[in-house]
């Protein structure tokens, strides 16, 4: 008989790994990760973060933090300038993007979990792509063996 965990795992070819506070103040750390090599994968597992580039199938990521406000909730920022923590991972080509925003290039239409504030419609990897290569979305991304098996947005309105 399979247990949860294990029915995951072979729905989506990757294991469930625990996922880092939503809205966690402080940057994640990846140990054992050496940033003073050339940028590569992080370690398997979620990653709070944003991919701030994609060029030929790879995504550089880095991890982000929510910032408190003073006159608004707050908003999620990166690390500061001149900070090396950023990764670079090939995107899965059956990578599960699930949207906040809906499907659409323009990503008008919500799409998010009311429960969790997380993107709840599943889109292709092609919009992906086009999304996250223009500007940095929050999202949780997945890392396994080297590559990203995953990224769900997170709602930020």
């Amino acid at each position: 008989m399979l247990t949860t965990g294990v029915a995951a795992e072979a729905a989506t070819a990757f294991p469930e790994y625990k996922a880092p506070k939503i809205f966690g103040t402080t940057f994640q750390a990846d140990p054992g990760h050496d940033f003073t090599k050339r940028i590569h994968s992080r370690h398997n597992g979620i990653l709070r973060g944003w991919i701030t580039y994609v060029r030929g199938g790879v995504a550089e990521y880095e991890p982000i933090r929510w910032k408190k406000g003073t006159h608004t909730e707050g908003y999620f920022e990166g690390p500061p300038e001149g900070d090396v923590r950023a990764y670079a991972s090939p995107i899965a080509k059956d990578v599960i993007f699930l949207s906040a925003y809906g499907c659409k290039t323009a990503g008008t239409d919500l799409t998010v979990s009311r429960k969790t504030g997380l993107g709840a419609k599943r889109c292709s990897r092609t919009t992906l792509v086009k999304r996250h290569a223009k500007a940095g979305h929050p999202a949780l991304i997945t890392v396994h063996k080297g590559k990203i098996v995953q990224v769900q947005e997170i709602y930020t309105p």
